[in-house]
């Protein structure tokens, strides 16, 4: 078996998942392509995982955007800023079924989230309507959820919450727009149940822009009886600092 793998990866080399360029390993990017992945690894807001200007003093920083909104979570992390190669990758899992792009999305994630990824906690992906969900065949959230909780051997709850309507999308949607665009649209599926009820939880979606949907899944989380809620995104849209 060793000898065929060996053999194959001969004649079929691995490739860069972005970029056509060899690479030593199966789903792994090239030098160039990571250069290009903007990492959220540098002083960040701690509630959306925005990149932040200087050095933290110890405490919990925020950036603008949370200081001006009321967040119903506790922390919240983000694996990419949406640009350059971040974007690429968002785009092609959401809208170019790039699902070999999951597994890799997923361990950046996990990386990101490893502090408030403990072991009790459990994963909501943020829910898709049924009517997307056949178009796209797969909601992005619940996958990555997936990768992560495979990756973190973490419980992920899928279907836990649900989309009432088909909302319009949010592009080009000013913040308050956005935010009533999704109000009430989310629920628990079985709010009086204890599916979600006294656990902790970290909703998981791909990317965050006003935070309008992530706040309407955390608020239907708490419905249901959460007792703690963070949050997970692939990519961050903020301004730049």
């Amino acid at each position: 078996m060793a000898f065929l793998q060996k053999a194959l990866a001969l004649v079929y080399p691995d490739q860069c998942v972005l970029c056509s360029d060899f690479v030593d390993g199966q789903g792994s990017l090239c030098g160039a392509c990571w250069r290009d992945m903007p990492f959220q690894t540098g002083f960040s807001c701690d509630l959306c995982g925005a990149p932040l200007i200087g050095e933290s003093d110890g405490n919990a920083d925020h950036c603008d955007d949370c200081i001006e909104l009321s967040r119903p979570w506790s922390k919240g992390r983000a694996a990419l800023a949406y640009r350059d190669a971040g974007r690429r990758v968002i785009l092609g899992i959401k809208h170019g079924d790039r699902t070999d792009l999951l597994p890799i999305a997923g361990r950046w994630m996990a990386r990101a989230g490893a502090d408030i990824l403990t072991q009790d906690t459990v994963l909501v992906p943020v829910p898709l309507h049924w009517s997307r969900l056949l178009k796209r065949r797969y909601n992005q959230a619940a996958e990555l959820a997936k990768a992560i909780g495979k990756l973190a051997e973490l419980e992920c709850a899928y279907g836990a919450l649900k989309r009432l309507a088909r909302t319009p999308p949010q592009d080009g949607m000013g913040l308050d727009d956005r935010f009533q665009n999704v109000s009430s649209m989310i629920v628990a599926t079985n709010p009086e149940g204890t599916r979600l009820s006294g656990k902790k939880v970290c909703i998981v979606d791909d990317v965050m822009t006003s935070g309008a949907t992530l706040s309407a899944s955390a608020h239907a989380c708490s419905a249901a009886g959460a007792t703690q809620i963070s949050v997970l995104v692939l990519a961050r849209v903020s301004k730049t600092p």
